[in-house]
């Protein structure tokens, strides 16, 4: 990815906003429109030479349609303003469709272009035959679009597999991104690995669910010492992380607020007195917290004697 002065300089900025912007989003159609002028659409949706030599661009209507189709609630041609009323004044102002509509159009974009190669002449229509290089278009576009979202501090990435993920926050980033913690419980390691895809994932809603499976994952790690005894499980998972009598103790305060967290929060029961958590920092927070402490006892279980 290109970087700017600005970011040699002082380092990139927080990639912590989840809403694509109107200015990010007229980044975004500005992208593919260049994109459609330069035929890079005609690997999946080409425009025919008359003569039938091949491609020679895009064909921008089968591509609006199949937009279209998979994008209900998008407009063609992609719409980067709206007349705002009021009163009996109005005027354009800029606007972005909503994030998620956003990301699904990106991904689709992804899967439909390729890097164009000229070929042959065809002097009579006054254009040149195209060929594509797939896997050099898709990483070129790939770089753009994280490019914009990087300069537009977005929390999103897109893979080498052309799908979003959602960035963690840059204390968990590290953390996330290293190795698996293994257990022994074929079930407890599924269900860890299951939350933090779901917490990359940049629908909230999906976000939401991750805690549910990460706390799902606390009350089983709870008694992975002592299947039949929680509370003499919980005290050795506590004495291998500490045997500091004072820390310890801290551990154990956390544990049990922990443990009240998820019974009291719309998180892992649906009861009408509880509180749901929607707050997408909120969501970071809770998730966080719980994971540094399973990352903790597990991290010295692992090493203890």
């Amino acid at each position: 990815m290109t970087d700017y002065f600005s970011d040699r300089e002082q380092g990139p900025m927080p990639r912590t906003e989840e809403i694509v912007s109107p200015v990010a989003w007229g980044g975004v159609v500005a992208l593919i429109r260049s994109l459609i002028t330069t035929g890079a659409f005609g690997a999946r949706f080409p425009a025919h030479c008359p003569d039938g030599q091949g491609p020679i661009g895009t064909d921008e209507d089968s591509l609006s349609l199949a937009v279209l189709a998979e994008m209900p609630g998008l407009t063609w041609p992609l719409a980067t303003t709206e007349r705002v009323q009021d009163g009996f004044f109005s005027e354009m102002q800029a606007c972005a469709p909503a994030t998620l509509l956003v990301l699904d159009l990106i991904e689709f974009c992804y899967r439909s272009v390729g890097k164009p190669i000229q070929g042959s002449h065809h002097s009579f229509f006054g254009h040149y035959h195209l060929s594509f290089d797939i896997a050099e278009g898709k990483e070129a576009f790939r770089a753009d679009i994280n490019r914009i979202f990087s300069r537009n501090n977005l929390a999103y990435e897109l893979g080498n597999a052309g799908q979003f993920v959602r960035l963690a926050p840059t204390v968990l980033r590290e953390s996330l991104s290293s190795a698996i913690l293994r257990t022994g419980d074929r079930v407890l390691d599924t269900m860890l690995q299951e939350s933090r895809v779901k917490f990359l994932n940049p629908d909230p809603a999906i976000r939401r669910e991750s805690l549910e499976r990460l706390w799902d994952y606390w009350e089983r790690l709870k008694s992975l010492e002592d299947p039949n005894n929680k509370r003499l499980s919980v005290e050795s998972l506590l004495l291998k992380a500490s045997p500091d009598t004072a820390f310890r103790t801290a551990l154990d305060v956390e544990a049990q607020a922990l443990t009240n967290i998820g019974n009291s929060f719309h998180i892992r029961h649906t009861e009408v007195s509880q509180t749901a958590v929607t707050d997408s920092v909120h969501i970071d927070y809770l998730f966080h917290r719980l994971y540094c402490m399973v990352q903790l006892l597990l991290t010295k279980r692992r090493v203890a004697p």
